[in-house]
């Protein structure tokens, strides 16, 4: 049996006793034929918020009301297909991994109630986008045409709790933005954010505490590929979740320049893309991966930056004002 030290047992407990006592099913908990969650094409709750990279971007601030609410629909309706996209990669590499742990691991209850969570929450965010009645594809082309192989680099535990934390880091962090922000959502769209926060949370507890218990474990070699695999994963599947697919640009006209400059080719889109990663920059310091080598690396992919104070803390200047 795998060898696994007393408190990472009681967290996985923990962990997994959350999962009962406090769930969410998509259609008891969201009342989704009620008039104050009907989506209503011309709410200008629609309009992207400050820490949207879009959103943010003068040329969007610069549209007129109704174009901003067409962009923005389709633009929060495809990130909800991308979040549904990245759930499913990861159950399927999540129980490729679970189904090869031995019996009586804690982790295996714990990655099923997981599961489980990610289910529901691909079925809560297509049920929005079905609501939407958006054609949205998700993910960019060329990460979708892969995206069926992802789950297999669960035969490499480490480099896959890394991918899993780069897809969810990512999304966690927009979402937290988003309804903290000054602009209100539409119902619909806040009611599925505070779900998936308030499972994600855990989510991402696992997986920091999974990584703690298995880098821990690796020889100096092993450790100085995994502080150099890190960053490099962290960037690349940042681009997968945020990054819109062309769809976007050719369906309103976007320039390409302001597609560009908003991801993220301008100082202001870079450091909102460097606030995705405060908590994986804590993470990377406990787990001694932020070695000079890696620091020059985290910095040549522009997502390097003062690591969170603790997991969660708000990125304050993220936001870019209007030009």
């Amino acid at each position: 049996m795998t060898t696994i030290d007393q408190d990472y047992r009681d967290v996985l407990r923990v962990l997994s006793e959350g999962s009962v006592a406090r769930r969410f099913d998509p259609y008891l908990d969201i009342d989704w034929d009620s008039p104050e969650f009907r989506i209503d094409p011309d709410d200008p709750r629609w309009i992207l918020p400050d820490c949207d990279p879009l959103g943010a971007h003068p040329w969007y601030k610069a549209q007129p009301e109704r174009r901003r609410i067409e962009i923005g629909m389709w633009r929060v309706a495809n990130i909800q297909k991308v979040g549904l996209q990245f759930e499913s990669v990861l159950i399927r590499g999540m129980m490729q991994y679970a189904m090869r742990l031995p019996n009586g691991t804690p982790e295996f209850r714990y990655c099923l109630h997981e599961m489980t969570e990610e289910c529901n929450h691909i079925q809560m965010f297509q049920e929005l986008v079905n609501r939407t009645g958006l054609p949205v594809p998700g993910m960019r082309a060329d990460y979708r045409r892969t995206a069926h192989f992802w789950h297999l680099a669960a035969y490499l535990p480490i480099v896959f709790f890394i991918g899993i934390l780069a897809g969810e880091e990512p999304i966690d962090h927009f979402q937290k933005e988003a309804i903290r922000g000054d602009r209100e959502l539409p119902p619909a769209v806040r009611r599925t954010m505070e779900i998936h926060i308030a499972e994600e949370a855990r989510h991402i507890s696992f997986a920091h505490r999974f990584l703690h218990d298995k880098v821990r474990r690796q020889g100096r070699v092993g450790r100085g590929a995994t502080s150099l695999a890190y960053p490099v994963i962290m960037r690349w599947l940042a681009g997968a979740i945020m990054n819109p697919p062309r769809d976007l640009e050719k369906r309103f006209g976007i320039p390409r320049r302001v597609m560009r400059e908003a991801f993220w080719d301008s100082p202001a889109s870079r450091e909102i893309l460097r606030s995705y990663f405060g908590d994986v920059r804590m993470l990377a310091d406990e787990l001694g991966l932020m070695n000079p080598v890696a620091a020059r690396l985290w910095k040549a992919l522009k997502i390097d930056g003062r690591p969170s104070r603790y997991r969660g803390e708000p990125h304050r200047t993220a936001r870019v004002p209007a030009a």
